[in-house]
């Protein structure tokens, strides 16, 4: 036992540092909120329309507006200070969450006003995502970072354990309009605990133009074949998985018993992000990006499990399995990044990053309802999987892929590459340095 409380507190001395630590405290709040609204999203729409076209509509409004704004939000947080762009991102989000909670519990809900609501909600994560991943590299010092990522997949998988679980009973008793007044509340203790931060802000030298940055912010990306063939991946990815998010809620509701199962189901998968999490805590491959996607294999089983479809509590094992993989692989990428990307540049390479990413998915969301109708729930199931598992291997095919290697921490102050326009950090010259 005092090995294990040893482990721990060596994997969590980044909390020793005050500006994480507030960081860490107030997303941990965001989270707690967060993770009451998918429940009560996806069966707010389910009761008022009952479509699975519909709930993926909805999911496609808040990815949308990702796509075409996480540029901008990726050179703003680069031009700006990163925790300005967060707080004014939490103080709109908390608007938002304020009206949609209103209407929903007064029964004036419709439709519409969710597309709307998720279409807010999905604009302002465009510019909340890189500004927080170029934040991390700057509130935690250099030899921390993979376990500060750790540390915040923790959190937040933590809180939706019971989250999922709390928001079903919330659905089922008082309506889904309170859990979204609560998610509004964690967004302005997110806020606070932001602007408590003690961030040194480092102009730059020259203010471009918006079309001049976001170029360079291309070429950080183009000059490294392997930021290039991984995003691309994680665009297949996304589509398949999305697959669960819309299907997933309708299975449930017609054949697991409603809002219950699908709470157990998150359940699972939260329980997951935190057994992922505390792997990643202590996991330090030598070449992180093979095991990244080699773990990425074993996220389609949730999808298998929906297909005949197995009881909750069996498609909720197969959840935590899902998450632990995606929470692992995502630590293993987000650190590579923060060690292989200029720190001047970062927020506009994860931009870049979330858009390609994600670029396919608002199609996926809105595509896999009326598909699914069409051929068969089961036969879009086993499609997306088939899609999943041959994305996630054939990336490993690309030398630079398998051949980027971990920095040394606790040697290296600066992320590789840090002069513009670098060459990918896996030629050898680069080598010398890990």
């Amino acid at each position: 036992m005092e090995r294990l409380r040893a482990v721990w507190r060596s994997s969590t001395v980044a909390l020793t540092e005050r500006n994480f630590r507030l960081f860490w405290i107030g997303q941990t709040g965001s989270f707690l909120g967060d993770a009451l609204v998918g429940v009560a999203l996806a069966f707010a729409v389910l009761q008022l329309t009952g479509s699975a076209a519909d709930l993926g509509l909805v999911f496609a409004a808040f990815a949308l507006p990702r796509v075409l704004f996480t540029l901008a939000g990726g050179v703003w947080s680069d031009r700006l200070p990163r925790q300005r762009v967060m707080v004014v991102c939490d103080l709109v989000r908390a608007a938002a969450q304020a009206v949609m909670s209103t209407l929903l519990i007064t029964g004036n809900a419709e439709i519409w006003q969710l597309i709307a609501f998720a279409t807010v909600m999905g604009s302002a994560a465009a510019f909340f995502t890189p500004a927080s991943i170029g934040l991390v590299p700057q509130i935690v010092s250099a030899g921390r970072l993979q376990e500060s990522n750790a540390l915040m997949s923790i959190s937040q998988s933590a809180t939706h354990i019971f989250g999922p679980l709390l928001s079903g009973l919330i659905v089922a008793t008082i309506g889904a309009g309170w859990a979204f007044a609560i998610d509004g509340a964690s967004f302005l203790v997110s806020a606070g605990f932001l602007m408590a931060l003690r961030v040194p802000f480092a102009a730059p030298a020259r203010r471009r133009t918006f079309v001049s940055e976001l170029a360079e912010g291309w070429r950080e990306v183009v000059s490294r074949s392997w930021v290039v063939a991984c995003i691309l991946t994680f665009s297949v990815s996304n589509i398949s998985l999305g697959a669960f998010q819309v299907l997933g809620p309708l299975i449930a509701s017609r054949e697991m018993g409603g809002a219950a199962a699908w709470g157990v189901i998150g359940a699972g998968a939260s329980i997951g992000g935190v057994a992922g999490g505390a792997v990643a805590l202590r996991w330090k491959p030598d070449r992180p990006l093979i095991p990244a996607f080699l773990v990425m294999l074993l996220a389609q089983i949730e999808l298998l499990l929906l297909v005949p479809p197995f009881p909750a509590l069996v498609v909720a094992m197969g959840a935590f399995v899902t998450i632990a993989s995606i929470v692992i692989s995502n630590t293993l990428w987000d650190t590579m990044l923060q060690q292989h990307i200029p720190r001047d540049a970062i927020s506009r390479v994860s931009s870049y990053d979330w858009m390609v990413s994600l670029v396919f998915q608002p199609l996926a969301f809105a595509a896999v309802g009326p598909f699914s109708e069409a051929v068969g729930i089961q036969e879009t199931l086993l499609l997306c999987t088939a899609l999943g598992l041959v994305a996630n291997s054939v990336v490993l095919l690309v030398p630079s892929v398998r051949n980027l290697r971990r920095i040394d921490e606790s040697i290296v102050q600066e992320p590789i590459g840090a002069e513009a326009g670098a060459g990918d950090p896996t030629d050898p010259p680069l080598a010398t340095s890990v």
